[in-house]
């Protein structure tokens, strides 16, 4: 009987290191897989949208944005809108001037907002931005209308000075809490909702 204890002592001993290993692994896992996750999502790009143009530039001491962006919408948000849902999607564009002994000043920012919405009825899909309206008989072409922008001045002739630094933020999005209240409960940074791009572009002197 004796003889039993040491092995006894040992499993005991064997059960003990196993259980820390384990405890070691569910502390990567929680704290770990999190940190990868804000790293990749810290990108500000999400997989159903790739940008195929972003041009910073100035013409004529104004300065201009064009972006032309390639939107895959996943199938419950395709669904969604087949279902009478509007979809907003939203951009917005700042300029900036670095200043070493303050916080950066801003020297102007613009945004645009579009809906997008599909009528059963008449088989198209309707762009609405401000108080224009088109119609599409596909929804890759009402994508394009919602993702895509030539010259839009982001500052006047005036309002940032050749020869000085400035840079701007850019970012387009579909604006989920424009969607219906019972909609937006769950809807979270990974679910198939979110669809974004951010961008820093410098501005040359």
């Amino acid at each position: 009987m004796s003889a039993d204890v040491p092995q006894r002592a040992d499993r005991r001993h064997a059960l003990r290191h196993a259980q820390r290993l384990a405890g070691a692994a569910l502390l990567w896992a929680t704290v770990g897989a999190p940190a990868r996750e804000a790293t990749a999502q810290g990108r500000g790009d999400s997989p159903g949208v790739e940008v195929r143009t972003l041009n910073l530039r100035r013409e004529d001491g104004a300065v201009l944005l064009d972006f032309d962006l390639l939107v895959h919408l996943p199938a419950t948000v395709e669904d969604a809108l087949s279902r009478g849902v509007p979809l907003y999607f939203h951009a917005q564009a700042a300029l900036f001037r670095p200043r070493w002994y303050w916080r950066d000043a801003r020297v102007a920012r613009v945004e645009r907002q579009w809906r997008l919405s599909y009528q059963p009825l008449t088989g198209v899909y309707r762009v609405t931005l401000g108080s224009i309206s088109q119609t599409h008989s596909r929804l890759e072409d009402a994508l394009v209308a919602v993702s895509r922008l030539g010259r839009w001045a982001l500052a006047e002739a005036g309002q940032a000075e050749a020869g000085e630094r400035h840079y701007a933020e850019f970012a387009w999005r579909l604006d989920t809490t424009q969607l219906p209240r019972p909609m937006q409960f769950g809807l979270g940074a990974g679910s198939e909702w979110s669809l974004g791009v951010e961008r820093t572009l410098r501005l040359d002197p």
